[in-house]
């Protein structure tokens, strides 16, 4: 196991009570206002559609109100007259209608558009976020996805992502239809009643303070709600990986416990949130009914009074079309209002999705202010020259302040001189750390799990930086380098193997992306991969799906090392790389491994003392101290700890 992760002080520790720690449940952001302004300025680029939108917005609230105020026309120029003829003429109410009609399709069709506008508009803004997550994701050092469960971040991208979906195509076009809708309706209420329409803003003022009350509560709720269901996703996804391992200890019911745990919770946070919205719906919708009825009956009360009626065209008596119109309208108030008071949900389940994409955008991408680059190099007349095609030949290219260029051939010199480090600062890992590692030079570390080992080869590639000391590659401090360019000049086979969906051809290219068909061959049989691919049921062009899982491990091994073989790298860092496979496949994957690390400088860690015998040094760590080195003749020789571990009167743990 890595000491990475052992040292990682945040990981979730599986007790009887299931993963714990400080990361379990996932961080709580709260709602930010500026989250919602920075969420507003992905729509900039489709202002031209967004003035579709509202363009249709406000010709769908003119034709609602339209059609409500022609109902005060039908019944006062057509319905009402027509009741003292003999003989009705209802070719004046049939136009009417008609018009009636064509506001309606007319509203109808601006509703449509709107709907197809905004469905690209919001899923291009999703895209946008998307591609700019996971361009910043790549930019994370490792020290984030040390401390955040694989299942949380992936919970940005699927359940948090949605809520901005909701949030763009629905609410924000709701929302601004409902302003848009309560303006035209309450200047269409005051021309036709100033008393009814100022019972309307009471009774409005009253619903105003009732929605904030919940929906206030319900928003909280909503918060804990995408928190919980992110750290339920991250158990889920954590007892997947492990499910092999839950079996073999016979840990399902303590698994069961813990997600029942965090379903428990998600469920309450889920429960406290959704009852009090859909509380919210009714208990408007049943204010808007007893205001109905008090308006009708002060509509009624004022019109048999005979009192004058005050609205914006003056003073005139209040007809049965005005309160039948009236009526009409406060519902189209209300419905809106309505509307918004169920949109809080939404509302806040998009800002606490937007707050946590937001938290991972802002995330400190990793820093590299390395100039030394790594370039494709020919030696001309004992003069070492950059070249665009690949010669075989790497140089480093050295920028100096007076302007001049330098290139030095890489050689694959490696030193640590006096190297401290901690992943946590309470906590030093390493204690000056001194080797050298010539070119060529197969140098081994051996010692018992959280020794140091791995870190020591995390410190070289530098996903993490040294607290003290220093890191030579060719003479060259490894933080004047390049990180793309120092980790293209390294080769990982690592004990954990990581194949992609795809071919086997194109997981080996995953080396070198430009690689021909023929350079890939030619790493597969330089790592005694080849026979076993052209055995598979399409060869090179075997598609692989689920991480290789329809491969053994030694066969996703030797795939691994072709991978490490095409790139043709000049330093090799194994890691524990045969620790996991049977003694058989091991003899082959080693013969593969031999060939890889010929004319290479090679760091090799290793459980089994018999893959480490012809190393050229061995240094073996307790502690994150160098307590002996030397080759295995002469280690044998001194008969220290190395000697015990090998002779087994001491094991590694």
């Amino acid at each position: 196991m890595s000491e990475r992760k052992n040292q990682q002080p945040n990981r979730p520790v599986m007790t009887s009570g299931g993963p714990r720690g400080p990361r379990a449940m996932g961080p709580r952001q709260p709602i930010k206002k500026d989250d919602a302004l920075r969420l507003l300025g992905y729509l900039k680029p489709y202002w031209p559609r967004l003035l579709v939108v509202l363009c249709c917005i406000i010709l769908n609230a003119v034709a609602t109100v339209s059609a409500a105020t022609f109902l005060g026309r039908i019944i006062d120029d057509h319905i009402t007259p027509m009741l003292a003829m003999a003989a009705p003429d209802y070719s004046g109410l049939l136009t009417a209608i008609l018009r009636m009609a064509a506001l309606y399709l007319l509203a109808i069709a601006a509703t449509y558009t709107q709907a197809r506008v905004m469905a690209v508009v919001s899923h291009s803004v999703l895209k946008k976020v998307r591609d700019e997550m996971f361009a910043h994701m790549q930019t994370l050092p490792i020290r984030y996805f040390d401390s955040h469960t694989h299942g949380e971040v992936m919970s940005y991208y699927t359940n948090d992502t949605d809520t901005l979906r909701q949030m763009v195509a629905q609410v924000l076009p709701q929302s601004l239809s409902s302003a848009i809708t309560l303006i035209v309706v309450f200047i269409s209420m005051l021309s036709t009643s100033v008393w009814l329409t100022l019972l309307v803003a009471a009774g409005t003022f009253v619903m105003l303070k009732v929605t904030a009350k919940i929906g206030g509560r319900s928003a909280g709720f909503f918060v804990k709600q995408q928190s919980s269901l992110a750290s339920l996703n991250g158990y889920i996804e954590e007892m997947i990986n492990g499910q092999k391992v839950v079996k073999v200890f016979n840990h399902e019911e303590i698994a069961k416990a813990e997600f029942d745990r965090r379903n428990d919770e998600l469920c309450e946070n889920a429960t406290q949130a959704n009852k009090l919205s859909n509380i919210l719906g009714p208990v408007n919708n049943n204010m808007g009914h007893i205001q109905y009825v008090v308006l009708a009956i002060a509509g009624g009360a004022l019109a048999i009074a005979g009192l004058p009626n005050l609205s914006l065209r003056g003073m005139a008596p209040l007809t049965l079309g005005a309160i039948a119109s009236f009526l009409t309208l406060s519902r189209n108030f209300m419905q809106p209002i309505n509307q918004v008071a169920q949109q809080i949900n939404f509302i806040a389940m998009a800002l606490a999705g937007a707050g946590r994409i937001f938290s991972l955008m802002d995330e400190k991408p990793e820093a590299d202010e390395g100039q030394v680059r790594l370039v494709n190099a020919k030696e001309e007349g004992g003069e070492i020259r950059e070249t665009p095609e690949h010669t075989g030949l790497w140089a480093w290219k050295y920028p100096h302040t007076d302007g001049r260029v330098t290139y030095e051939k890489l050689q694959g010199d490696v030193v640590m001189d006096h190297v401290d480090f901690a992943y946590d600062p309470e906590k030093p890992v390493l204690h000056d750390i001194t080797l050298y590692a010539r070119p060529g030079q197969k140098v081994a570390f051996v010692g018992a799990t959280g020794a140091g080992k791995t870190t020591i080869t995390n410190l070289i590639n530098r996903f993490y930086d040294i607290a003290d000391g220093k890191i030579r590659y060719d003479g060259i401090n490894i933080n004047k380098i390049s990180k793309r360019d120092l980790r293209h000049s390294l080769g990982v086979v690592l004990q954990d193997v990581n194949l992609f969906t795809g071919t086997v051809m194109d997981n080996i290219r995953y080396g070198k992306l430009d690689a021909t068909d023929e350079e890939c061959i030619a790493a597969a049989k330089l790592a005694n991969a080849h026979d076993f691919i052209t055995r598979l049921p399409e060869g090179y062009n075997t598609m692989l799906k689920g991480d290789g899982s329809g491969l053994s491990q030694g066969q996703r091994q030797l795939i691994s090392i072709a991978r490490a073989a095409v790139a043709d790298p000049p330093v090799m860092i194994l890691d524990e790389a045969t620790s996991s496979i049977d003694t058989r496949t091991e003899a082959l994957v080693q013969r593969g491994m031999d060939r890889l690390m010929q004319g290479r400088t090679v760091f090799v860690i290793a459980h089994r003392l018999s893959t480490v015998q012809n190393s050229d040094v061995i240094m073996v760590l307790d502690h994150g101290h160098i307590i002996e080195r030397g080759s295995h003749d002469q280690l044998i020789a001194e008969k220290g700890q190395y000697y015990q571990l090998y002779t087994g009167a001491f094991e590694l743990e």
